[in-house]
Order: C-alpha cells, then sequence, then structure tokens
C-alpha cells in the first residue's frame, strides 16, 4: 500500500513563501495524475493544484499565479511552491492522486500551512 507523507508547512507571514513536499513510499507518478488539497477549519477540502502523468498542471483560481506544483519522480515526490501566501491560504495540506470520482490512496497525516502576522 503507497504511503504519503506531506512535510515543508509552518507560519508564515502574509507575502512570504512556503515549499510543501509530498513523499511516496514508491514509484506512482508515471501512473497517476497527482493533487495538491487543502482543508480549512470548518470548510470542506479543495483541490488546488493537479499535475498528470505526463506533466499538465491546472490550479485554483484562488491560487493561480502564486503557487507552482512540480514533481521529482527519481525521488517519488511532489512539491508546491507556495507564494505571495494571504491568510486565506491557511489550512492543512494533503496529495492524493484523483481517480474515478476519489481518491487512489488513504490520506497522509497532511501539513499545517498557517499565514498570519
Amino acid at each position: 500500500q503507497v504511503q504519503l507523507v506531506e512535510s515543508g508547512g509552518g507560519l508564515v507571514q502574509p507575502g512570504g513563501s512556503l515549499r510543501l513536499s509530498c513523499a511516496a513510499s514508491r514509484s506512482i507518478f508515471s501512473i497517476n495524475a497527482m493533487g495538491w488539497y487543502r482543508q480549512a477549519p470548518g470548510k470542506q477540502r479543495e483541490r488546488v493544484a493537479l499535475i498528470t502523468s505526463g506533466g499538465t498542471t491546472n490550479y485554483a483560481d484562488s491560487v493561480k499565479g502564486r503557487f507552482t506544483i512540480s514533481r521529482d519522480a527519481g525521488k517519488n515526490t511532489v512539491y508546491l511552491q507556495m507564494n505571495s501566501l494571504k491568510p486565506e491560504d491557511t489550512a492543512v495540506y494533503y496529495c492524493n492522486a484523483p481517480y474515478s470520482g476519489g481518491y487512489r490512496y488513504s490520506w497522509g497525516q497532511g501539513t499545517q500551512v498557517t499565514v498570519s502576522s
């Protein structure tokens, strides 16, 4: 069973940057699209970025131009570079592979991102 481990979160001031990492326990990126998701308190989980197995990316309107998803297949890791962070970006961030209306893998523990002055 594939395990996903997110890391890189923390407390950052508005306008700051963070780079999140999602490490998979084995090679999966060549066959799966991978997404970064976030869940803020009292809100539903939402997808913020996606990278397909072919390398195509897309982003939620709320993060377009500020966040960049990328991957390193050799390291089985997907990244989320987050720039110009806003307080509304505060959430727990997760990664997973969307599949047939659901998700292919169990959720990891996520990584907390807090944007506050």
